[in-house]
């Protein structure tokens, strides 16, 4: 097993970075600890420096290179936090970097990152053929690859957060991390056992991108073979050698998130934390949505980041309220006559239903004759009201199915 990152190793990056990365606020959220039964409070690191905690370790590992090797440049591969990271602190230490991006890149990302001073080169589908493509521009060129999370140095500066959190909240029970290759929850994971052993730290993965569950029960980084999620900050197909050591001897679970729950925690930052949060940012919070029972308070969640495109925001919005009953789509049989419209409307306003679109259908066979079927795209005030408005316009006499 590699050395792990010790307690004095973050204490030292935390020396480094002063003044350099900003010390990010805690926010109270209410609507997480009515739901724990304790304290839930959000360290925001989407309100960090170029919108992610990656400015941290980036920093930490290039500052620390010598003054040839910066000469030489350096560069990253990444999906974007990672990247602006590099870009931003390449810049303050006076070193050329050049950053490998995936060819599905958000474009906000890409030109933050150009906007940083850095080169910005796509490279294939994934961040794993982008990373091969960095690695062949390092051997190359000579510059220096900076790892986007397996290197000592990335994972101390990560672990900032972790020192910022227990000074924050000194009575804190558990720590809750997204997790990618798992840098963060790694650095988070080494200066809280340092100084807190007592304190859960629970790393989070999407589903559809969770590396970790697999690697650890093989004891070695095991490649996905796929991976499909909206988070694609936290989408790495296998964790290395290094973070899967911290994560096996520091971390205290794994858990994993759906779709679903990053889109309704999205969602919940938005309304009733007023914060911009990326999906990959957020699912620290989706795990403590989806089952605030299993968190010990105080709790923090740590919001990883913010930079997200604005049409994946408008995406996924929209999908965090489907996900949250706040979208209802029913398809309404009624007699195919004048004012049979009127009426369903008119029964759908009294129930205060707020109807976005409407449809009429008449060449369905299941239809009897002189019948038409009416699809109804409804906003409701989420699943309970949906479960009322069903029961009343069947009570009313509709044929009513929900799509």
């Amino acid at each position: 097993m590699p050395p792990l990152v010790s307690g004095s190793d973050v204490e030292a990056a935390a020396r480094l970075l002063a003044g350099v990365v900003r010390r990010t606020p805690l926010e109270h959220s209410r609507g997480l600890a009515d739901r724990v039964g304790g304290p839930v409070w959000l360290k925001c690191e989407n309100l960090q420096r170029a919108g992610s905690f990656k400015i941290r370790g980036a920093y930490t590992r290039i500052a620390r290179l010598t003054d040839a090797e910066r000469a030489r440049g350096v560069v990253a591969a990444s999906a974007g936090n990672h990247a602006q990271g590099v870009a931003l602190a390449a810049r303050q230490l006076g070193a050329e970097a050049t950053v490998f991006m995936p060819e599905a890149a958000p474009l906000p990302k890409v030109a933050a990152t150009r906007g940083y001073g850095a080169t910005v080169r796509l490279g294939g589908p994934t961040l794993t053929e982008a990373m091969a493509a960095a690695r062949a521009f390092a051997a190359e060129t000579g510059s220096v690859f900076i790892h986007p999370f397996d290197h000592p140095d990335v994972i101390a500066g990560q672990g900032t957060v972790g020192m910022e959190v227990l000074e924050q909240c000194p009575d804190v029970a558990t720590v809750v991390v997204c997790t990618g290759g798992g840098g963060l929850v790694s650095g988070i994971a080494a200066a809280v056992r340092a100084r807190r052993p007592d304190v859960r730290v629970v790393a989070v993965q999407a589903a559809g991108a969770a590396s970790f569950p697999a690697s650890l029960a093989a004891g070695r980084p095991v490649p996905l073979a796929s991976m499909a999620t909206m988070a694609d900050g936290i989408a790495v197909a296998a964790p290395g050698d290094l973070t899967l050591a911290h994560v096996a001897g520091l971390v205290d679970e794994v858990r994993t998130v759906s779709e679903d729950d990053l889109s309704r925690a999205l969602l919940f930052c938005l309304e009733r934390a007023k914060l911009v949060v990326e999906p990959a940012g957020v699912a620290a919070v989706a795990a403590v949505l989806a089952d605030p029972t299993a968190f010990r308070p105080p709790v923090v969640a740590v919001v990883s980041g913010g930079n997200i495109d604005p049409v994946l925001l408008l995406k996924v919005v929209q999908h965090g309220m489907a996900a949250a009953g706040r979208y209802l789509s029913l398809r309404v049989r009624v007699p195919d006559r004048p004012g049979s419209l009127a009426g369903l409307l008119a029964e759908l306003a009294g129930l205060s239903a707020n109807v976005l679109s409407v449809e009429h259908e008449r060449t369905t066979a299941q239809l009897d004759l002189g019948e038409v079927e009416v699809g109804v795209h409804l906003e409701t005030r989420g699943s309970d009201h949906a479960v009322e408005v069903i029961a009343a316009l069947s009570r009313a006499g509709y044929a009513v199915r929900s799509d």
